[in-house]
């Protein structure tokens, strides 16, 4: 977490419900976007409106077209552009490789980590709170 971002949770505008995002959840990006393209092939669009879904609204497109273009450098998905549109103009459909695949099952390994630590966490506050 870069150190502008120390102290994110004591901000006052971050309540419940506000456009803000954390660095939790910019965090979250990467694997979202690769277990939402691996339910199924994707435009950018569908896969901004499903990460709005997912809670994750906040986070601006920008970021997440930046996302998908360095992922796909990486090798983890590709993307071929959609002409056979009735309407509107070509769109590019992103997909999951083999070695997305391979990634995929390594971030669940880390999520399913990281949510240990976190339940350990949220445990400790509710000891304290008891």
């Amino acid at each position: 977490m870069p150190r502008n971002r120390r102290g994110w949770a004591f901000d006052q505008s971050n309540e419940p419900g506000s456009s803000n995002h954390t660095p939790l959840t910019v965090s979250l990006l990467e694997p979202a976007l690769l277990i939402l393209i691996n339910e199924k092939d994707q435009h950018g669009y569908s896969l901004v409106s499903e990460l709005e879904s997912l809670g994750m609204g906040s986070i601006h497109q920008s970021v997440i077209y930046r996302t998908l273009r360095e992922i796909e450098v990486l090798g983890w998905i590709n993307s071929d552009w959609q002409t056979d549109q009735t309407q509107g103009p070509p769109r590019r459909v992103y997909r999951l490789t083999y070695l997305g695949k391979n990634i995929l099952i390594s971030w669940k390994n880390e999520l399913e980590k990281v949510r240990m630590n976190i339940d350990q966490l949220v445990g400790k506050l509710d000891k304290e709170r008891s």
